[in-house]
């Protein structure tokens, strides 16, 4: 087949079918930030005039898109998984309704673009026509799972994207992963230079997040600290309470991205304390949006969005002082530079701008 025109990419409509995480409901926060990268990117691709078709649990809220809602009992969130944990499917699993769906209309669609870090639609690629888009949104949890992905890096070259060049790194097949980055409708976060005297964290809660951390700094400088987010594991969240009575933090909840967005733009900064390798951090670049600094861990994702000392502040990771050292520091940082990073690299355009590019690939080797 001869190379496709650059006029080719300008004019084909393609007809997408995006497979959503099967974790919970879309714009339910359970499924952490591969449910905004979904949604943004479905807007995206729908005003550059692509026909987008979303196949996602009963219940989803999807603003002014097509959706497929699915019934069926939700998979079980791998972060629980350790590295030796066999493939489960529930009964009457909505992943497995899902790709059911996927499979009676998949022949209607250009490209399949599945984003349930799961077992099963990597083991189904071979068996479907359409090509098979995989956006992977977490580092490596499982030898079972790592091994199925392996398979279809090899077997179907270039159909494997990621967030982050440090995500990618925790897999066997990080050479051959397309690095994708995420991005926001920044017409929806409000930039704020006048911010109010509280930090905040933001993400589901539970123990890879390491919350803890974040509480223990915000106490030590007695600055108080806004907590958003999904309480995902219960008991985790009630050890913490127990363990920091009078500490000055406060449990606002989950908010949608309007809500969230006026109350995140009002903190001094953005903490971010996560245990594991985190795949991204979409909340990192909401924060820019607002104009909000960031103090992270020089660990995963946020080690690759922060620009140390000038958007906010990389400490070593697991290191309470640094955190605190950086929280001491914050008004050194510019709110406006932090908004400038999130419009230049962090925009609809450019996130669509890299995932057309490869979803025509992936359309052209076909």
């Amino acid at each position: 087949m001869e190379p496709l025109s650059s006029s080719f990419f300008e004019i084909t409509m393609l007809k997408l079918l995006f497979l959503s995480t099967p974790v919970g409901p879309l714009a339910s926060g359970v499924g952490g930030g591969v449910e905004l990268t979904l949604l943004n990117l479905a807007q995206e691709m729908s005003q550059r005039g692509h026909k987008v078709t979303i196949v996602a649990p009963q219940g989803s809220k999807l603003p002014d898109l097509p959706c497929q809602e699915i019934s069926g009992t939700w998979q079980e969130m791998i972060q629980n998984n350790h590295r030796d944990t066999p493939i489960i499917l529930p009964e009457n699993s909505v992943l497995g309704n899902m790709w059911d769906y996927a499979r009676k209309v998949h022949i209607d669609h250009d490209l399949i673009v599945n984003f349930a870090f799961d077992w099963l639609p990597f083991y189904l690629t071979p068996f479907l026509d359409a090509p098979i888009a995989h956006f992977i949104s977490m580092g490596s949890i499982t030898d079972a799972f790592d091994e199925i992905m392996n398979r279809v890096a090899i077997n179907y070259p270039n159909t494997i994207g990621v967030y982050t060049r440090s995500q990618a790194e925790t897999f066997p097949f990080n050479n051959i992963c397309r690095i994708l980055g995420s991005g926001l409708d920044l017409s929806l976060y409000n930039y704020c230079d006048t911010p109010d005297n509280y930090l905040a964290w933001v993400g589901r809660i539970a123990p890879e997040k390491a919350l803890e951390d974040a509480i223990e700094a915000a106490e030590m400088v007695n600055i108080p600290l806004k907590i958003f987010g999904k309480v995902t594991d219960e008991e985790y969240w009630q050890t913490i309470r127990q363990n920091y009575p009078h500490a000055p933090y406060q449990y606002e909840g989950f908010f949608n991205t309007i809500e969230l967005q006026k109350k995140l733009g009002k903190c001094k900064a953005l903490l971010m304390t996560p245990r594991w390798v985190e795949a991204f951090g979409n909340v990192a670049i909401e924060a820019l949006a607002c104009g909000v600094p960031i103090i992270a861990y020089r660990r995963g994702g946020p080690a690759e969005i922060v620009q140390d000392q000038r958007t906010g502040f990389l400490v070593e990771p697991d290191s309470i002082s640094g955190l605190v050292d950086a929280i001491n520091y914050i008004d050194k940082i510019d709110r406006k530079q932090c908004r400038r990073q999130a419009e230049t690299d962090y925009s609809l355009k450019a996130l669509g701008d890299r995932f057309e590019s490869w979803f025509y690939e992936l359309v052209e080797q076909e």
